[in-house]
């Protein structure tokens, strides 16, 4: 399944703030949708080396979706999450899919 993270943000022609605050959104959405238990996640507690792309490609064959799991996960800028970490991994991406449409 491919898609990114700008799938559901409305396509807005040179207003790259706008694009933002919507990106912004669906991450929000994600995030709260999975504290609130409408999607499923297995957890991770992150390891020394792992990255969040090599996860989404483990987890999903995929690793463009990244983003996925950041977003679940609360985390804002992905460079940044270190060894410990806590990880909310959706287990459906489809179901994710779902939530969002």
């Amino acid at each position: 399944m491919s898609f990114s993270r700008y799938t559901f943000v409305p396509s807005t022609k040179n207003d790259l703030d706008q694009s933002f605050k919507m990106t912004s959104k669906v991450n929000v959405r994600i995030k709260n949708a999975v504290d609130l238990g409408k999607i499923s996640v297995d957890t991770h507690t992150l390891q020394e080396g792992e990255r969040l792309d090599t996860l989404a490609q483990l987890y999903y064959a995929n690793a463009s979706l990244w983003w996925v799991i950041a977003s679940a996960s609360g985390i804002g800028w992905s460079l940044q999450v270190p060894p410990g970490t806590l990880l909310k991994i959706p287990r459906n991406v489809s179901e994710l899919i779902g939530y969002l449409r």
